[in-house]
């Protein structure tokens, strides 16, 4: 039977395929036709069936679904370091709030973009959920780039820098997701900010528009003490009782944070069917609480992991982010067993496909599914010796330990090369508006 063409084969790696069964297949390769997995298995039952354009030698290195950032704010890359060590309502109210106003722009969008977009890949992050001004540029920035992204136009009660009313950004939210419907990277969404700056009227009307165009909805939900406290003093219920109520919640939902939440509301998000974005590192660091992942990964809740934006973090590397996600839930429950490696790594992939309600496309190498891969050395002197390799991905591996990735088929870094965003030139744009933003700021 003669050999079967595809355009490539990825042989000889220990392939983490995140399937059903968790398989992980020593020796292994993946083939690759167009923007699809058509097969997973042994190399050398892979290598007789079938002939690739170009073959990638995964020996000594792993071969992982593409990891999947849940919460993001991807052009906040430009306020990277600008407040620290500060509470959310002081760092947002004093210093982004003003800095948004004062600097945000269609090109400073863009600018931003380009510098996240490089930094994700460099990170083996393959998928991206964002929401933030100007999300239109946002999307092609991402398609420039050959990334997949859920992108969310954000809808909120005082004038921003691409909307002055939220009358107006549910406008430009309409005209959006009709633009990007099908695309194969893109999945346009509505991101109204949070219920204490979304009135309910303006959430009922973000629900409409979801259903018209059958489109993700990206909401900041119970990230303080402060929020579910007022939220509860306004309309006599928590955050997320309070949008079930409205109809606001439903199977296209993703809510980012869910800190401040009971086991009743960890209910109702599993009945809906509501992504959940877990940000361990941002949460910690504006020391907003910490989210009961243990008791949403038992309820089987959709939760994947974020870096929210660059601003609060101050990276998006979702290698810390697992790491951090597996420890965290370890100390804070004083129990070393509360989120086991195996499971912070599945929030990276297939859980974190489950959040942003594309497990059918994306989050594990399955052949079917969209070919996002991530091939990462296991060589390295932080990953030696090599024991177990869900240990090695999670406890070990560093995002510069990425060696090539693939988004939708296409080759996106080779060799730690980036092939569709130019680095250099990222640098240079992105230091330009470091110098303006100070100014702006009267520092």
């Amino acid at each position: 039977m003669p050999a079967v063409r595809v355009d490539l084969l990825i042989v000889g790696g220990t392939v983490v395929t995140m399937d059903g069964a968790k398989r992980v297949i020593e020796n292994g390769a993946v083939a690759v036709r167009g923007d699809e997995i058509v097969a997973v298995g042994p190399t050398a039952d892979l290598s007789k069936r079938y002939r690739a354009r170009s073959v990638i030698n995964a020996q000594g290195k792993a071969v992982i679904p593409g990891l999947i950032n849940t919460h993001t704010h991807v052009p906040m890359t430009l306020f990277r370091g600008i407040a620290d060590d500060l509470d959310l309502n002081e760092w947002l109210t004093k210093y982004i709030f003003p800095a948004e106003a004062k600097n945000v722009s269609e090109q400073f969008v863009r600018v931003g973009a380009r510098l996240g977009l490089a930094e994700m890949i460099r990170g083996g992050t393959t998928t991206y959920c964002d929401m933030y001004y100007f999300e239109d540029a946002i999307a092609e920035e991402t398609k420039k780039a050959g990334m997949r992204g859920v992108l969310g136009e954000t809808i909120i009660d005082f004038p921003v820098s691409d909307n002055k009313t939220p009358a107006e950004a549910l406008k430009y939210t309409d005209r959006y997701l009709a633009k990007w419907q099908h695309d194969p990277l893109i999945v346009a969404a509505a991101a109204p900010h949070a219920p204490y700056t979304v009135s309910t009227e303006n959430l009922k009307l973000v629900r409409k528009l979801s259903d018209k165009w059958k489109a993700p909805v990206l909401i900041h939900v119970a990230e303080t003490k402060k929020e579910r406290d007022d939220i509860l003093a306004k309309y006599g219920k928590t955050p997320v009782d309070y949008l079930a109520s409205i109809g606001f919640l439903s199977d296209r939902t993703i809510i980012a944070h869910s800190i401040w939440v009971t086991d009743e509301e960890i209910g109702v998000l599993e009945r809906e069917n509501v992504g959940v974005g877990h940000c361990p590192q941002s949460n910690m660091k504006l020391a907003s609480g910490v989210a009961p992942i243990p008791a949403m990964l038992k309820a089987n809740v959709a939760v994947g992991l974020g870096t929210d934006g660059a601003a609060s973090n101050n990276d998006l590397d979702m290698w810390e982010e697992i790491d951090t996600a597996a420890k965290l839930h370890k100390n804070h429950s004083g129990d070393p067993k509360a989120v086991s490696a195996e499971q912070a790594f599945e929030m990276a992939t297939i859980r974190g496909a489950r959040a942003l309600h594309l497990e059918k496309l994306i989050g594990s190498i399955e052949a079917g599914k969209r070919a996002d891969i991530a091939i990462v050395g296991l060589g390295s002197l932080h990953q030696t010796p090599f024991y177990n390799v869900y240990s090695a991905l999670v406890y070990s591996t560093k995002a510069s330990d990425v060696e090539t990735v693939i988004i939708n088929g296409r080759v996106v870094m080779k060799a730690r090369r980036l092939l569709t965003l130019n680095e250099n030139a990222i640098k240079k744009d992105a230091n330009a508006y470091r110098d303006k933003i100070i100014k702006s700021l009267g520092n």
